[in-house]
């Protein structure tokens, strides 16, 4: 059997797309507890709800690979408050993914779905109280005539994007929070 292929090389993040959406937040656990955590995409659906499926289809000898990845972005029906009660509306997309572990830092690039194109960093900085953790994605957006620009900073990027990030960010958020206190 031969070992895996060396790590995707995304390089730094691209300057000057026009869409960018930025989620971060702090994380009161240790930057390698929310680290590790982060980068075991393949646990994420057992985590949070609004993922649907996270596959490898080839796995790399950083640990990343080439991922396909599926969420809801759910919309929840107004004046309903609890459970899920909503429309859930289905995403899905592929991904090359790199895992820098000295930074720590994760990278993606979409090279499937209708984000093809954009790329994504996870960046993890220790502070008092925790780690900051930051999410930036960063797109062209859709080649469509006339609207594709349109629709990625009005409805891809802070509807879609930022709204499953936010999650994934709060969700992760939690387990490596409730880990840090059972080792406490």
């Amino acid at each position: 059997m031969s070992s895996p292929a060396a790590g995707y090389e995304l390089g730094p993040m691209p300057p000057g797309r026009p869409m960018h959406t930025v989620d971060e937040g702090l994380v009161r656990a240790p930057i390698r507890n929310v680290f590790d955590i982060a980068q075991k995409v393949e646990h994420w659906p057992a985590y949070l709800k609004h993922y649907r499926k996270v596959r490898f289809r080839e796995k790399r000898a950083d640990g990343g690979g080439l991922v396909e990845m599926s969420a809801y972005r759910p919309f929840p029906i107004p004046g309903i408050h609890t459970g899920p009660a909503g429309f859930m509306w289905p995403t899905w997309w592929l991904s090359e993914m790199s895992i820098d572990h000295e930074a720590p830092a994760i990278r993606f690039r979409h090279v499937g779905g209708i984000t093809k194109g954009m790329d994504v960093e996870w960046s993890f900085t220790p502070t008092p109280g925790g780690t900051h953790v930051r999410i930036l994605h960063v797109w062209d957006g859709p080649r469509w005539p006339l609207v594709g620009m349109w629709a990625a900073m009005n409805v891809i990027g802070p509807v879609f994007v930022h709204g499953i990030a936010s999650r994934t960010l709060a969700g992760l958020a939690r387990v490596a929070e409730q880990e840090a206190f059972r080792k406490w």
